[in-house]
Order: structure tokens, then sequence, then C-alpha cells
């Protein structure tokens, strides 16, 4: 089979085609033949997604047809669609923890099915695990145009919160404003406290997702609300140091936390998927959430779908199309 592998090389991640065998599911696993794949940023970026040493996989999530069970797997059914996280994600053919497998919606395009796990995986248990959203509140995105910006406005939304998004394209966040986002911020500054005050009376935000990284932590902290939650995603901007207000974040009550799997275990990260089952998939299968996907792009063409994303012409996700 065809598949893309990774590696560091200088301060660059590097691709490349090989040919792989076609791997055999153990225990636990389905193989999937991927028919689509979603980019992440964080897979491109070294220290982030990406150690040192040989060449790995490239790819981690995705959805495909189930085309063979490891021993002890019930399901789901051979020739049925999964989508979920998985590890070599880019190629032919892949493994996937069958904990991990989330049937695919009938109405759901498989394009679309391969920018689910990730994004709505981490909005999840951003926004309701951790972040403890409720109707009627305020959700800030800095970064509101990335993959997980633009999910986590939708399932917002579905939660019944008002959502503020800050982008240094108005037309992108005009955009939004069509698929629901009730106050944009155009800047790519750390200068969206006022406005975020303005829009909540005064009184800021229930909620922030921080997906941009240190250069907005501190006016992040200054747009919360008493009792408010701060929730870092991600560090586009490469910096990884900030300073925090220790004053506001004793008197106000502030929780400040991180969402990352880096660190979880196999079990940690699947125990997740049936909260996830329960509280977005209905929203997503019968249509009040759809997965914003801006490009799809040929499985021969990950080159020119990376350089989309690390140029940021894109708004949501870029999908790679790796089989009809």
């Amino acid at each position: 089979m065809q598949s893309y592998v990774l590696r560091i090389e200088g301060s660059g991640v590097v691709l490349a085609k090989v040919d792989a065998p076609v791997p055999e599911p153990a225990a636990g696993q389905v193989l999937l033949k991927m028919l689509a794949a979603g980019l992440n940023r964080g897979e491109f970026i070294p220290g982030g997604l990406v150690k040192g040493g040989a060449a790995r996989p490239a790819g981690i999530e995705g959805a495909g047809e189930v085309v063979a069970l490891g021993a002890d797997v019930t399901g789901p059914a051979v020739g049925s669609l999964v989508m979920g996280r998985c590890a070599g994600a880019f190629s032919e053919f892949a493994l996937m923890d069958v904990r991990e497998a989330i049937a695919v919606p009938p109405s759901l395009p498989i394009e679309s099915a391969a920018a689910v796990p990730l994004a709505f995986l981490v909005v999840h248990d951003m926004l309701v695990v951790q972040g403890r959203l409720r109707a009627d509140q305020w959700l800030l995105v800095a970064g509101v145009s990335s993959g997980v910006g633009v999910a986590a406005m939708q399932a917002a939304k579905v939660l019944g919160a008002r959502v503020i998004g800050t982008s240094g394209s108005a037309e992108k966040l005009a955009r939004l404003r069509e698929l629901g986002l009730d106050v944009g911020v155009e800047t790519r500054a750390p200068t969206f406290a006022h406005a975020v005050l303005d829009a909540t009376a005064g009184r800021g935000a229930d909620l922030v997702v921080n997906a941009v990284g240190g250069s907005v932590f501190a006016e992040c902290v200054r747009c919360m609300a008493f009792e408010a939650r701060l929730a870092t995603v991600g560090y586009v901007d490469r910096v990884l140091q900030a300073e925090i207000d220790l004053q506001a974040l004793h008197a106000k009550r502030l929780v400040v936390f991180g969402v990352s799997n880096k660190l979880r275990d196999a079990e940690q990260r699947a125990a997740g998927i049936p909260a996830f089952r329960a509280d977005l998939l209905p929203a997503i299968a019968d249509g009040r959430i759809r997965p914003l996907v801006d490009r799809v792009f040929a499985f021969d063409e990950l080159e020119a779908a990376r350089a989309c994303m690390e140029e940021n012409r894109h708004l949501g996700k870029i999908v790679l199309r790796i089989a009809p």
C-alpha cells in the first residue's frame, strides 16, 4: 500500500510517500480502508505532536471502511463506515483501536466525517467535560477560524451558548457570522479584551478557548468573568511562555486548564468516546452541527494541502481524499 511518513529534519517536518505492507489488526483493533483523513496543524510542528527519531506514519484522524477485525472484536461490522483517531491515517489502509471507532452517520459525507474525530473530541473535552459550558453563557474563542475554533463555535451554539471569536481575517469572520458567530473581533494582536467586555456588558466570558498560544494568554485572562474557565488548546504562535495575573486568578476564582492527549494512554483517550457519542454526535447526525470542510485535496496532493494549512488560507478543516 501507499502511505505517508514524516520525520523531523533540522527545524522542519519532512513528508515522504513510501510503499508499506498492509497492517494486520491485533486484538482490539480494526483494519480500515482509508477513504479520507483530516489535517491537523500540530502534526507538522516539531515538538508539538512530532518528536525526533525515525520516520513515523503520518496522519492522526480519518474515516474509512472496515475491512478486517482483530481477535475478540465483534463490531463494527466488516463493510461499515467508521471515523476516529488513528495513527497512519494518510495511508491506503490503517489500524484503529475499536474503542475509538465511531459509526459515520448516514447523512454525513465521508470527507466531513474525516474532519470530526480530533476537533470535536477535543471540543467536547474543552467545552463539556472541563469547561462546563452552559446555555446562555459566553464563550470566547481566540483563533476562531481554525479547525478546533470553528468546531468549538458550532458545538457551543448547539449547547445554547453565545460565542465571540477573534481572527485576523474580516472575510473569515463574516463567513462565521453566517454560521452562528455572535460577535467577531478582527485582530491578530492581544487587543480584544475591550471588545469582549463591551459585548458582555462588562461581565466577561464564562469560558475562554485559547487556540493561539502564549502571545494572547494574558489578554485572554483579562476577558474572563468571575469563576470563568480558560482552556489552552494550541500554540500556533510558537510562544510557549506567558505572564499570568495572579491577583485576577485569585480574586475572580479563575480556572486554567490544558486540553491535550499527548500524555494520555489509549485507555484514557478512549474513555471520553461514550460521552461524546451522547453529547455531540446526535447533533452531527441530524445536521445541527455540520463540520466545516474548507478544501479537499487528492491523496497525491498532501504537500499542497499542508501548504494551504500553513499559509492560513483555509477556514475550518482541510481534508485529504484517499479513495473514492
